[in-house]
């Protein structure tokens, strides 16, 4: 439970960043920090330095959400090249097969419809997942390549279509959170049989996220500091697909002292288990909630606040 109040004065919300190729994750997190003043800023859903595109970036206050969203689906636009393999599974690697019998589109268009549904996926070496307390990418430079447990992942949705140049194919994915889209392209060409990585990535939405809400890091290094805090979207918006309980005046005010309040009291009917939107008598949105069973029924209550 978090029942620590921050201070209020220091900027906090959502900022949707459409990261430059180059850029790690955590090189967008620094240029936000220096931005805004602020320690206090992480990000969700990483995105390798080749890709570009919807980064989501919490900024004071909003930091604290991380450990309670729930996982999206991701959308992106990738390009596949077959015909090659490399250790990364992407153009920056190290080649490690090459081939020259690249298949007909619709036999590509064909084994891209075998991916669409629940699949198995084996985490890449080149990969910011920890094995032993370390990153797999750090043993990776080492040369160490370690048993990975493939994971399933979801594919809601993969359109293929040819792209520039022969072998290149454009892929609009829609996947759930966790998808590798460099494995992705690996496992096309290989059940291909010539060899396929990932020349290219653009994340264009993640969640609720998308790129018309989404500014560079040019652009906000070049908003005057005092205008920068109007780039931030609410934090209320990460939970806007939760249940929006407004409480009178009496509850809200019991609810931010750390009270569970009584569905029973607010005329409201939840299961137990549900998160919540918690907002005041004027709206305002306060914490996020939880519903919970106590003897005298079930009730809400703050896990963790984002206002006084």
């Amino acid at each position: 439970m978090d029942t620590v109040l921050q201070n209020i004065s220091e900027p906090s919300g959502v900022l949707v960043i459409d990261k430059h190729a180059g850029a790690t994750s955590h090189d967008i997190v620094n240029i936000v920090r220096r931005a805004y003043g602020l320690r206090r800023v992480g990000h969700t859903g990483t995105l390798d330095p080749i890709a570009t595109g919807v980064l989501i970036v919490l900024v004071g206050r909003a930091a604290k959400a991380a450990e309670y969203l729930a996982s999206d689906r991701k959308h992106y636009t990738a390009t596949l090249r077959l015909g090659i393999t490399t250790d990364t599974e992407d153009v920056t690697g190290n080649i490690t097969s090459q081939s020259a019998n690249i298949p007909p589109y619709k036999a590509v268009a064909d084994a891209c419809v075998g991916f669409v549904g629940k699949i198995m996926q084996t985490p890449p070496m080149y990969s910011a997942k920890k094995a032993g307390g370390k990153k797999l990418y750090e043993l990776a430079r080492k040369g160490v390549t370690i048993e990975r447990r493939p994971v399933e992942v979801e594919i809601f949705s993969l359109d293929c279509k040819p792209a520039g140049q022969p072998g290149d194919y454009l892929l609009e994915v829609v996947c759930s959170s966790g998808t590798y889209i460099r494995t992705l392209c690996a496992d096309i060409g290989k059940k291909l049989g010539c060899g396929g990585v990932m020349a290219a990535l653009r994340r264009t939405r993640s969640g609720d996220f998308g790129l018309d809400m989404a500014t560079t890091t040019d652009t906000l290094l070049a908003t005057p500091p005092e205008e920068r805090p109007k780039l931030l979207l609410p934090v209320e918006r990460l939970f806007s697909s939760l249940p929006r309980l407004r409480m009178p005046a009496f509850y809200s005010r019991l609810c931010r002292s750390g009270c569970e309040i009584y569905l029973s009291k607010i005329a409201v009917s939840l299961p137990v288990g549900q998160r919540v939107r918690l907002a005041d008598e004027s709206g305002n949105f306060f914490a996020l909630g939880e519903v919970m069973s106590y003897p005298s029924g079930p009730a809400v209550k703050a896990i963790k606040f984002f206002e006084i």
